[in-house]
């Protein structure tokens, strides 16, 4: 059974940093590639990046771009997103999402498996 757990979310001044933690288990890790989702209140779930099986490709929503940095440690079946520069629209519900191959994209319908959530609150 795969299972995907999300950490290190909580509640940061504007301008501050979380790292976010995904760690999987019940899958090939290193055979996925990993991506994180948020959603914020009375919005749809949106892309924010993505990183293939070695982390040799990543990919980020625009928004995003400088700010945001995935990673992954395949030796600990872990993803992470690095978030600086934190502004208060990006508090939201952070998902990390997995599929098997070099399918996935930037679309929810991409991935196939999906941890429960952490919610990061930035504060003005």
């Amino acid at each position: 059974q795969v299972q995907m757990v999300e950490s290190g979310g909580g509640l940061v001044q504007a301008g501050g940093s979380l790292r976010l933690s995904c760690a999987a288990s019940g899958l090939t890790f290193s055979m996925h590639t990993m991506g994180w989702f948020r959603q914020a209140p009375g919005k749809e779930r949106e892309f924010v990046a993505a990183s293939s099986w070695n982390g040799g490709s990543t990919y980020y929503a625009d928004s995003m771009k400088g700010r945001f940095t995935i990673s992954r440690d395949n030796a600990k079946n872990t993803i992470y997103l690095q978030m600086d520069s934190l502004r208060p629209e990006d508090t939201a519900v952070y998902y990390c999402a997995a599929v098997r191959g070099v399918g996935g994209g930037s679309e929810l319908d991409d991935y196939d498996y999906w941890g429960q959530g952490t919610q990061v609150t930035v504060s003005s």
